[in-house]
């Protein structure tokens, strides 16, 4: 059994991914600001990744050289799944990491955004080898594996690699059964293999803080003081085998939020579940675009074509109506960038979505209806 990990550690996890920015930079002293309250209201987990821009920096800067070592728990990844990449290049990725961080060692450790199209490189550039020999060094405490595939590849990976110590999935209560994202059934493959979990997107990139109206009334009516996000949050940490459950905050509002209901976390009662339900129905008719802004898509676009945005602006059409609203702000994220329109269809950023968003369609009813 690997449920041990989580017994100590709080059910709340800080994720730097979306740190708070001044202009193009990351605002260090906001960020300083936000890890402060986060760690004096005892919680401990931060995760950051290889390639987050500027995030390994911001962490060494605003937690590791302000704290001791033994009084944080910091999870990085190492991603070897694009194409081209050496074994060389993905082994430097973990000196970079310590330089980056400042950390001494890492207590988790992960092989990146593991999917169908890219796992297979792990095995050839033998990364799973390379990370059990820095755990043998005393360089990283736990390893594990982000992943957004389906159950069967979960279920091929644990059986071939036992011994991984934890898995970070994507878990949220409008996913949990999505034909795409396959919340529950991945996370039923992740206990059968006795593994404890890291929850990644509880809010879904920030969607499930604003979620449809139908869904906010349901929330409000039961108690009009408890935020989305919190249903959200509390859904995921509810769960059996949980480690953390990982929130990307951008502001001290947000800290200051999920601190509210996390540091006395109570798991959902019977009443909160069945309205957990009747909000996944209604999810279930959702007509949006399912894109968390993981921002995975750009990086290598032939284009330049900020994807994420021009989604933001598809789905102020699709799930309010708000047409005229989407046009102005599909010009202005396009603003010296590539249009939905000039999409060659490559399909690079396919191949690398987490959502498995069919996007070049997505880019085309976009381009149809905002251009």
């Amino acid at each position: 059994m690997s449920d041990y990990f989580g017994k100590d550690t709080p059910k709340l996890g800080f994720g730097m991914m979306r740190l708070p920015r001044k202009m193009l930079a990351i605002d260090i002293e906001q960020t300083k600001a936000m890890v402060d309250l986060f760690m004096e209201a005892g919680f401990t987990y931060f995760d950051t990744a290889f390639i987050y821009p500027g995030s390994e920096e911001a962490t060494g800067k605003a937690l590791v050289s302000r704290y001791p070592r033994e009084s944080f728990t910091l999870a990085t990844k190492l991603n070897a799944g694009i194409p081209g990449m050496t074994e060389k290049a993905a082994k430097s990725e973990f000196v970079t990491s310590l330089k980056r961080t400042g950390a001494e060692y890492f207590d988790y450790y992960l092989l990146h955004n593991l999917l169908r199209s890219n796992y297979k490189r792990y095995e050839k550039l033998h990364i799973w080898e390379f990370a059990e020999e820095q755990k043998q060094k005393g360089l990283i405490k736990h390893i594990g594996f982000s992943f957004h595939d389906g159950p069967e590849l979960l279920d091929a990976v644990l059986t071939e690699h036992p011994e991984v110590d934890f898995v970070q999935l994507q878990l949220n209560y409008a996913d949990w059964e999505n034909k795409k994202i396959l919340s529950r059934r991945n996370y039923e493959v992740a206990r059968k293999h006795n593994k404890s979990i890291v929850v990644m997107e509880p809010v879904k990139g920030g969607k499930l803080a604003d979620p449809p109206q139908e869904v906010k009334k349901l929330f409000s009516d039961y108690s009009p003081d408890m935020s989305y996000a919190s249903w959200a949050i509390r859904f995921a940490a509810s769960l059996d085998g949980i480690i953390t459950v990982l929130s990307g905050m951008s502001n001290l509002d947000q800290v200051k939020d999920n601190i509210s209901y996390m540091k006395d976390f109570k798991p959902l009662n019977a009443r909160e579940q069945e309205i957990i339900r009747s909000a996944q129905e209604i999810f279930g008719k959702s007509v949006t675009v399912p894109c968390t802004s993981c921002r995975y898509c750009i990086e290598g676009c032939p284009k330049n074509i900020p994807i994420p945005d021009i989604f933001t602006a598809l789905n102020m059409h699709l799930s309010n109506g708000q047409t005229e609203a989407a046009r102005e702000n599909i010009a202005e994220v396009t603003q010296g960038k590539g249009r939905a329109s000039d999409c060659i269809t490559c399909r690079r950023c396919e191949g690398v979505c987490p959502q498995h968003i069919d996007i070049t369609a997505q880019l085309k009813a976009a381009a149809e209806i905002l251009e």
